[in-house]
């Protein structure tokens, strides 16, 4: 990915941010209180008090061998985060009885941290743009993305009455800025299709019979579900706060379906160089970066560039960890250009004018007016230069040092930031397995999958909630049609 530099973008722009961690994955409000339903006087049996507890008012499909009641649904969708919703909208809208098994006591808990709390929907890109943005399996989203697009993600938002705004990259956001105003625009959606939602509550195992899905089991005294279609919408490894630890992955594995090589994605890099802890907050825009390996570029980007206590994050080093992920992480070097509209001749001319401007200013004072001050202070060390030596004193080797240190400063990568500090998940449930054109296993009826579960995934921008909303839709609707259709 290359962002051409111009002349409007000469300068390195400098903000300080705090660097959003696995300790700060929760947000305002996201705990919702499950409503308990006043109890009868007189139930039957503790198991139907805790469906009475439970709010369950499906249609009841008697007790199991356990001895535990069960219930019944037309489907079934494990995981309330993005694409969980959208196939149980989907669902829901075709006539289905549907409800979403949740871990967490409230929906879309990933949701609403994406963006930094704002949410980023979509990217308002044309089609090529969108495909180019999706490095992990793009052929994979083609019958997905023709049915409900990116352009379609925008629509049904605004249809919901969520008032969108297409910002710096085409990335687009609510109005509001505020990732709870998509949730809670999603949830009212649920309530009146009259999806069933049980928080708090996990599946712990799927069931089949005769080559179909029948059910599930959930963690809450072992009851059964019996459904004809079941939606594994569970994310992948990435930020576990939020409910996300790999259970679509043993889901997929009892039934024979293969899950390629989990990884995190979207993740910050450790370095060498220990100054980058001295440096932690500090970001910095309208940078060029490259990583290379045995001098050979195998990445490069333009725009953030955000220093951690352990290496470098932000947008331009998030998507790069597709293609450092392939090499390992090993032996490679991230190159930054500080300056990237500024070739070598015009900066040596600009020192030139600043030093004899004021020849008696200190090196140090000097930096300070091409960088922010924390990073100008890591330069005369590097540089072999005392930080108060006077601009006069500095020859033309010094002079050009400076110049190759501001177009080229090396950080050497030594690794990737945790599963709780990525984005998303590379690697998921093997494609190869599941209809791309109704999200359908390829080795159990009834049983689909969406979302990060997959081994697809895209650059930051807004493509992987897409890939969520459109897997999720397809999904729901596919799973409708074979239960409308009697599993045919």
């Amino acid at each position: 990915m290359k962002t051409e530099v111009t002349a409007e973008t000469a300068e390195t722009e400098v903000t300080v941010e705090t660097e959003v961690t696995a300790e700060t994955v929760e947000t305002e409000e996201t705990v919702e209180i499950v409503e308990i339903v006043e109890q009868p006087e007189t139930l039957e049996t503790p198991e139907r008090a805790k469906l009475q507890e439970l709010d369950i008012d499906a249609e009841s499909d008697g007790f199991t061998e356990s001895g535990f009641p069960g219930i019944r649904f037309d489907a079934v969708t494990v995981g309330g985060g993005a694409a969980g919703i959208f196939a149980s909208l989907a669902a829901a809208s075709r006539g289905l009885k549907v409800c979403i098994v949740e871990k967490n006591a409230s929906l879309g808990r990933k949701l609403c941290i994406t963006g930094k709390g704002r949410c980023n929907l979509t990217n308002d890109c044309d089609r090529e743009e969108f495909f180019d943005s999706i490095p992990e399996n793009p052929k994979f989203m083609y019958s997905a993305y023709s049915k409900f697009s990116n352009k379609d993600v925008i629509e049904y938002f605004e249809s919901l009455g969520v008032a969108t705004v297409t910002e710096r990259g085409k990335r687009v956001f609510p109005v509001t800025q505020n990732a709870k105003t998509v949730r809670d625009a999603l949830r009212e959606r649920l309530r009146a299709l009259g999806v069933k939602i049980y928080y708090n509550t996990a599946v712990t195992d799927i069931l089949a019979e005769d080559g179909k899905v029948c059910g599930v089991l959930l963690s809450t005294n072992s009851m059964k579900i019996s459904a004809k279609a079941v939606i594994v919408a569970t994310g992948g490894l990435s930020y576990p706060l939020t409910g996300s630890t790999g259970d679509g992955y043993k889901f997929a594995a009892k039934f024979g379906h293969g899950v390629k090589n989990l990884k995190p994605a979207l993740v910050g890099v450790k370095t060498k160089e220990t100054f980058a802890e001295r440096l932690a907050g500090l970001t910095l825009k309208n940078v060029s970066v490259s990583f290379s390996k045995c001098d050979k570029i195998i990445y490069e980007d333009f725009g953030e560039l955000l220093f951690t206590h352990t290496g470098v994050s932000g947008p331009t080093v998030l998507s790069s960890s597709f293609e450092l992920a392939k090499y390992g992480y090993k032996d490679i070097v991230l190159t930054v250009d500080l300056k990237p509209a500024l070739d070598a001749a015009t900066l040596d001319a600009r020192i030139l004018r600043e030093f004899q401007s004021s020849p008696r200013r200190s090196f140090l004072n000097f930096l300070k007016t091409m960088l922010p001050g924390s990073l100008a202070e890591v330069f005369p060390e590097l540089l072999g230069i005392k930080a108060d030596t006077r601009s006069c004193d500095i020859d033309k080797a010094g002079r050009l040092a400076t110049i190759g240190l501001l177009k080229n400063f090396r950080l050497s990568i030594t690794g990737h930031g945790p599963f709780d500090e990525a984005i998303i998940t590379i690697g998921g449930v093997d494609t190869k397995d599941i209809d791309p054109g109704t999200m359908e296993s390829k080795l159990l009826k009834g049983l689909y999958f969406a979302g990060e579960v997959l081994d697809v995934a895209g650059y930051t921008g807004g493509f992987n909630l897409t890939i969520a909303f459109s897997t999720g839709r397809l999904a729901g609707e596919s799973a409708a049609a074979r239960v409308l259709g009697d599993g045919k």
